[in-house]
């Protein structure tokens, strides 16, 4: 790949955090990739001691394989996977400290709805929707059941706070997590 200045300036960078804002095609996995390669070519780094991220396992598929093709066996034991995937990791090797069983479940949107339709005791769909809306921005947020009764504005917000509180009662219970705790118990 020919890298043009600023992503050569981004490959060679290693003062510090680096943001890399580009649009769709630009050129970041290409950048990315020679960066890993840089590392482990020219700076001493082991594959194994390299974790990479992305949204897409398409994209962490396809970033390997770039690495791969220009290291060769150098490139074994990196680690490229989705933001996802490494919470789940952690949480598999850390579940003890959670409170979690191994062999633990991830719930999915329709576990997490009807999980939420027997607290609620509630059918309504377009409720049930709004409660796991609520309940998924406050865990992308980092804010627990308690800290969420704490920005309560008024009896609304206290009730969808006692529900989420119950909600993450009795996933502990079923010794499960659901897709936004990947992210937020690591």
């Amino acid at each position: 790949m020919q890298l043009n200045p600023e992503q050569l300036q981004a490959v060679q960078y290693l003062d510090g955090p680096l943001l890399v804002i580009a649009g769709a095609g630009s050129g970041k996995t290409g950048v990315i990739t020679q960066k890993i390669a840089h590392l482990i070519k020219n700076h001493g780094y082991q594959a194994k001691e390299i974790t990479a991220l992305t949204f897409t396992n398409k994209a962490a598929g396809e970033m390997k394989e770039r690495v791969r093709e220009i290291l060769g066996r150098a490139s074994y034991g990196l680690r490229v996977c989705t933001f996802h995937r490494l919470g789940l990791d952690i949480l598999h090797h850390e579940a003890h400290l959670l409170g979690l069983r191994r062999g633990f479940s991830i719930f999915d949107q329709k576990d997490g709805r009807n999980l939420l339709r027997d607290i609620t005791k509630s059918d309504d769909n377009s409720y049930l929707n709004a409660i796991s809306n609520r309940i998924s921005n406050y865990k992308n947020a980092g804010i627990s059941p308690e800290t969420a009764l704490e920005f309560a504005k008024n009896e609304d917000d206290a009730l969808i706070t006692k529900i989420y509180k119950e909600y993450v009662k009795r996933l502990l219970a079923y010794n499960a997590v659901d897709f936004d705790d990947l992210i937020l118990l690591p």
